[in-house]
């Protein structure tokens, strides 16, 4: 299907791909990982014919149609969301115009023994075959059974693509190619602006889809669940594993261990050799023995311990000046834009020294206020107020409209550098490792995590009192993420930040607002103070459930007052009570929900004539929803009653 052989990139002197060699097979699912940098994203280009090597082969049968998702695109405009992926059917219209034109111009024929007319009665069964099998299923159909899939709704789709955010036009696009009917997808990162209800679609979608997946992504779970084989690319080289990335982790930790110990123990018996050697190397006695082992060590296979690369992203946030004690506060606030309301009567307050996160689905508004704090959106009503002698440092989703492409990575630093600070630009992007060749790169050739941790470094030459960041971690790997939190947690500033991964947000922040159904809400605490509050396993099951849907002694704050210890048991039992009784609904409702959902395979297995499939598809996927959260609170609700 894929044939990538002896393939090496070079840009200048650098080596980003050396001589790598491996085969897609049709219908696997592989995950492609490597730091930020390492050459996923260029891999891809060159599978899809972008990029070309330096040397060696890429072959793409020509059979395989290709769909490709990158990070970065251009989106179109002037279009209905509807419009837009109903273009991927354009090619269909030609079709059937052609094969109209064709059918027309055999009629008034009577060649039938030439080979003209069998060229052309050959075209019209081709037509006809590619029209057969692309519409199974009417195109409309299949275009907002997919939208509704990737998180959008009936209302929605009348409206054009330029009123939507960048992560709602790349859910479009992720539309187009998937309805396109492709033997082989490359995705790169395409879980970055999906929330959980749409991640969750996504999955089933894939581990479904009968074509080959290459697959870029920084979510772990993501990886289990989708891919069944594991392409490492590692300082130029690649190493296959084929497994799911969990066990991938654990037998790339043995096999290094293993190589090592065994490059240890040969180095001691060559060790050995060696004295041996050089002790009776001029002695007649034992010279037939000390040619043998010089041939020995000759034929010797010598064991290489693959190369890792240990450089990590090394962070600190300058000190700060004081700012005065409320950084922004914002009362009865009523935001959005022309013709559409985000968000209504929010009382915000965030005070110095804070660590603010803003949670919630797509679309909330959490964006909307950050441009209302940076003063990018004036509030539609309400009072918005920075705090005195408060310096705002922003960090935006969208760093690619930010940082010029035409930019190199130095240029962008020192164009941003003012003082004292721009002797030291070089050791500034040396710690956010970009080292030597590197900082001559066109920031148009920069993959997503390096422009985020570029957009880090410029917003971190001032010193900045409130930092305000809108997804920071969208396109950093791992380690990256790691060291920014603790970079942030050291920080002496205000920080806001919009995210949805919870193991970044953990420990970090100490004060969450939730942007839900227009509305914005306070909670004190950290993440797993508000996750305990709400009996939500996860920042994503928030994104699906309701707190209104959540019994009301469910999201108490459980404090006790400790004053009384026949009170306290009284409210043990009071509240083991209470759990029996929800395990009991909550059953209930499993059944139930089960019931619906069968009852929805049952008429689409076999539909009739009036039978609306879209509504009754978009009714099983809510269903799905619902049961998988129904399922998840009966399995803690059974641990905590020990049943």
């Amino acid at each position: 299907m894929i044939s990538i052989s002896n393939v090496t990139v070079a840009f200048g002197g650098f080596t980003l791909l050396d001589g790598i060699s491996f085969h897609i097979s049709p219908g696997e699912k592989i995950g492609l990982v490597g730091k930020n940098g390492a050459g996923k994203s260029t891999l891809m280009k060159l599978i899809t014919g972008e990029q070309s090597p330096t040397s060696g082969t890429v072959r793409v049968s020509p059979s395989v149609k290709v769909g490709y998702l990158p990070q970065i695109m251009n989106h179109n405009r002037g279009r209905s969301v509807l419009e837009e992926v109903m273009s991927v059917f354009d090619d269909l219209k030609d079709l059937e115009s052609e094969l109209d034109r064709l059918t027309l111009l055999l009629s008034e024929r009577d060649d039938y023994q030439s080979c003209e007319y069998e060229s052309l009665l050959n075209r019209i069964n081709e037509i006809n075959d590619r029209l057969s099998l692309e519409t199974g299923e009417a195109p409309q159909v299949r275009a907002k059974r997919t939208l509704f899939g990737l998180g959008f709704k009936e209302e929605e789709l009348s409206r054009n693509t330029e009123t939507f955010s960048q992560g709602w036009n790349m859910r479009m696009e992720l539309a187009k190619i998937l309805i396109s009917g492709p033997d082989l997808l490359l995705l790169d990162e395409p879980t970055n602006h999906l929330d959980i209800e749409s991640i969750e679609w996504f999955e089933h979608y894939l581990c479904s889809f009968r074509g080959a997946v290459l697959l870029v992504s920084h979510d772990r779970k993501f990886l289990d669940n989708v891919t069944g084989r594991t392409v490492e690319i590692l300082l130029g080289h690649i190493h296959d594993y084929k497994v799911p990335y969990s066990q991938y982790v654990i037998l790339r930790e043995e096999r290094l261990a293993q190589q090592k110990a065994a490059y240890e123990n040969q180095q001691r018996m060559i060790e050995k050799t060696e004295d041996f050697i050089n002790r009776f190397r001029y002695k007649p006695t034992k010279s037939n023995q000390v040619q043998s082992r010089i041939k020995a060590l000759e034929k010797l296979e010598r064991i290489e311990i693959d190369e890792t690369d240990s450089s990590t992203l090394s962070l600190r946030f300058p000190p700060v000046t004081r700012s005065g004690d409320i950084v922004f506060k914002g009362t009865d606030l009523t935001a959005g834009y022309p013709g559409k309301i985000v968000f209504r009567s929010a009382d915000i307050e965030i005070k110095r020294g804070e660590k603010v996160a803003l949670v919630g689905r797509n679309g909330e508004g959490k964006t909307t206020l950050i441009r209302v704090i940076t003063g990018q959106l004036d509030p539609i009503s309400g009072t918005a107020v920075i705090g005195h002698n408060v310096d705002i440092g922003y960090y935006a989703q969208n760093q690619e409209d930010i940082l010029d492409g035409s930019l190199t990575v130095y240029d962008t630093l020192d164009r941003a550098a003012v003082g004292d600070v721009r002797k030291n630009l070089r050791d500034i992007l040396g710690a956010f490792l970009f080292r030597g060749e590197d900082v001559d790169k066109k920031v148009s050739v920069l993959s997503g995590g390096e422009r985020s941790r570029l957009g880090m470094a410029s917003l971190m030459l001032k010193s900045h009192n409130f930092l305000v960041l809108d997804e920071p971690t969208n396109h950093m790997d791992i380690r990256s993420k790691d060291v920014l939190k603790a970079a942030l947690s050291a920080f002496d500033g205000t920080l806001v930040v919009v995210s949805h991964d919870r193991d970044f947000l953990d420990g970090l922040v100490d004060k969450m607002y939730e942007f839900r159904d227009g509305k914005v809400r306070e909670h004190l605490g950290g993440v797993e103070d508000f996750l305990r509050k709400l009996r939500i396993g996860s920042l994503q099951e928030l994104e699906r459930t309701s707190p209104e849907n959540v019994p009301a002694q469910e999201r108490s704050s459980g404090k006790e007052d400790g004053c009384d210890s026949f009170k306290a048991m009284k409210a043990v039992s009071k509240e083991e009570k209470k759990l029996r009784n929800r395990f009991l609904f909550v059953e209930k409702e499993i059944g139930l929900t089960e019931e619906k959902m069968s009852e929805i395979e049952k008429v689409l297995a076999n539909p009739g004539n009036n039978t609306d499939i879209v509504e009754l598809t978009r009714d099983y996927l809510e269903l799905k929803i619902r049961l998988d959260s129904f399922m998840e609170e009966w399995s803690g609700l059974a641990e905590k009653l020990k049943l």
